[in-house]
Parts: structure tokens; sequence; C-alpha cells
């Protein structure tokens, strides 16, 4: 591929993939509307017994792991000094912005009392894991606002033009977006290092938070190191999420692969995915928890998809140069890790997790699918309006091969 500086995607924006897209919002913005009119219990079976599902465990924790590729590619290309890797760098920003913005509205719809939120910021519980991950979400999502700021200076500085009588603000805002570029341009470091920070230390804890329920967590997941497996599993599919939503928008959009970028990339990913890989099988062989690998049910199955689709095999085709270079191996490979990484958060947080006082098994009401997918598709949707009016993509226009 021929070098190109970012530029905004000079394509249709209304495809019948996305109006699909905004139909599947606005049934989830319906479910929604619904859970603040009616209460949790009007759109879920959520309850006091079972106080959290599929929201806690696909739009927040599965959301958090997926947005590892933002703090990931930032600290290669910024910190580590790898530059070849910039034209990945601000879609591993974007997806990581929304990703978040994402998990705070699917925490929004999943509290009791979602107006409350703002409450930790003002009481403080310097014991508890769940106020660290509060405030380093918070904290982590405005910094990934501020590194997307001169994103946003780079398409409009110069060409405001506000009409009527709000004409008057046109230099003022005009001024603003200049001093906001140069300002972040020669402090934007200080933001990268806090993310890189922000991300790890909440990474972790999201892992703490189980540590306290030794007897309600299934022996396949409960460990002292939790809070070590998630955070290299963070690691382990940064960039593997870069992949897959990079193939999937160039491939949408008929523009350049990029595996140049992308082969080296995953060249990290086996050491990464290997460290995660080894400390959940070492784990396992040194607490004995392999004895429930074959006791057949749901939880010994669902831990036996988890570790051979979304960890064993991936990283065995890794190891192979000639997966590694081919658009569609590589593309595949990198969606069996992030569906591992998934697969893993929903078994933590829902499969292996049995709480005592719960008399039926879980599975989510056609509400909370609703929510969900609404989420998933409004960030689909934000994305390609993203890269169609701003200067995200780096790949030039032309037809691909896979």
């Amino acid at each position: 591929m021929t070098e190109h500086s970012p530029c905004p995607v000079q394509a249709k924006f209304w495809t019948p993939g996305v109006v699909l897209l905004a139909f599947l919002t606005g049934c989830g913005a319906v479910a929604a509307a619904a859970r603040f009119i009616g209460g949790i219990g009007y759109v879920s079976h959520l309850s006091t017994a079972r106080p959290w599902g599929l929201w806690i465990g696909v739009d927040v924790a599965s959301g958090v792991a997926l947005a590892a590729g933002g703090f990931s590619t930032a600290a290669l290309a910024h910190i580590f000094g790898r530059h070849q890797y910039e034209p990945v760098v601000r879609p591993a920003l974007l997806t990581a912005m929304l990703g978040y913005t994402f998990v705070v509205l699917g925490l929004l719809v999943d509290i009791g009392r979602s107006w409350a939120i703002w409450k930790p910021v003002f009481n403080w519980n310097l014991n508890s894991v769940l106020f660290e991950v509060a405030m380093c979400v918070m904290i982590y999502l405005h910094v990934l606002y501020i590194e997307f700021i001169p994103i946003v200076a780079e398409q409009f500085k110069g060409k405001v033009r506000i009409p009527g009588p709000l004409s008057a603000l046109n230099p003022l805002i005009e001024k603003l977006l200049t001093v906001a570029d140069a300002v972040l341009d020669k402090i934007m470091w200080i933001f990268i290092i806090a993310g890189v920070v922000l991300s790890c230390m909440h990474q972790s804890s999201l892992g703490s938070l189980m540590l306290i329920a030794p007897t309600k967590l299934h022996p396949l997941w409960y460990t002292p190191i939790l809070p070590l497996l998630f955070l290299t599993s963070a690691f382990a599919v940064g960039y593997p999420m870069v992949v897959f939503e990079t193939t999937v928008i160039t491939s949408s959009l008929t523009l350049d692969s990029e595996m140049e970028i992308l082969t080296p990339l995953t060249r990290i990913t086996i050491f990464l995915l290997g460290l995660y890989m080894l400390l959940k099988i070492g784990d396992m062989l040194y607490r004995g928890s392999y004895v429930y690998l074959l006791d057949g049910n749901a939880q010994s199955n669902s831990f036996l998809a988890e570790m051979i689709f979304g960890v064993i095999l991936p990283w065995c085709f890794l190891l192979s140069e000639k997966i590694r270079k081919s658009r569609r191996g590589l593309f595949i490979t990198c969606a069996m890790i992030v569906g591992g990484v998934v697969l893993n958060r929903i078994n933590v947080f829902l499969v292996g997790y049995r709480p005592p006082l719960t008399q039926t098994a879980y599975f989510p009401s056609i509400g909370e699918i609703l929510v969900t997918v609404g989420l998933i598709s409004c960030l689909m949707l934000v994305y390609r309006a993203a890269v169609t009016y701003l200067p995200i993509l780096n790949a030039s226009r032309k037809e691909v091969q896979v």
C-alpha cells in the first residue's frame, strides 16, 4: 500500500447495512425506554437473587476488554516508537472511545438508580475494587475524548461556517480549534501514558471483583490470579481486535486491506496470547481444577470451548506464516481470539457464576437482548459515520482480494 494520510472515506453513507443498524438501534432504544419507564424487572429476567446478567457480561465486561486495542496500539506506536503502526492507531482509538462510551451507557441501563452514577466522584471508598474501576473508567473515557480532539480539529479547522444569527460564533470556534490542536500537540504524550496506565488498572480490577465470590464462581474460573488473567487476556485481544475491525471496515468500504501492517502486528499476539494461555493452563494444573473438565455440564463445556476455540487453536494458527499473510485466515483467527475473550467474560460473570439464592437458571429476556443488540448496532453506526466524515482511516480506495 502506498502512503496515505488519514482522510474521510468518500463513500455513500446510507447503505442497506447502515439502515439495518439504524433500525436495530431504534429497537434497542425502545427497550431501554421501557426499562426506565417500567423498571429493570419490566424488561429483564434479573432479580434480587440474580442482580446481573447479559448487560454486565457483554455490554460492560466484554466491552471493556475489546476496547483494549486503543491503549495497546497507542503504547506500541507512541511509547515504544513503532511508528509503522500509526495507520491503525486512529481506528483503534475510535473503537476504544466508542467502546467505553457504550460501556457507560450499558451501566446506566443496568444499575438500579442510574441517576446516582455520579456519586463515587464525591463518595470515595478506598477499600472498594468497584470504586477503583468506576474512577479509572470515568477518567480514561475523558482521556480518550481528549486524544480524539485533534482528529476533529484537523477536519474542521478553517472550515467552520455556521450560517444565520450564530455566524458570530465562527471566529471563536476557529480559535478554540486552533488553540486546542496546538496545546494538545505538545502535551498529548501525558494523556497517552495516562491512558495506558488507567486501562491496565481497571482491566485487572474487573477480575478482582470476583475474588470475593469463591463460593459463587465455578472452580474452573475462580483463582487468586484472576486479575492477572483479565489483564493478560486484554493485552492478548488488543491487536486481534484491531485486525478484526480494520478488516471489517476495509472490506465493507472496499479499501486497501493494510495487510503489510496487520501481519507484523499479529506476530506480537503470538507472545501475548501464548503468555495468557500459559498462565491459564498453568493455574488450572496448579490448583487441580482440571478435574472438572470432563463433567459434561454447561460450565465444563463452556470452559473447553473458551480454551480450545478461543485460545489454543488461534495461537497455533498464528504460528503459521501462511495464515498470518492470508487476509481471510488472519481475520478468522483474530475473530476466534475476540470470541474467546468475550466467551471468557460471559463465563466468569454468567455461566460460571451461581448465586446461592438463585432457584432457576438465568437466560436473558428479549428486552435485555434488544438493549445489547441496540447498543452494539449504535456503536457500529457511529463508527461508520466517524470514518465517513472524519480523517480516521489511512487506506486508499481500491479493489482488494480476499
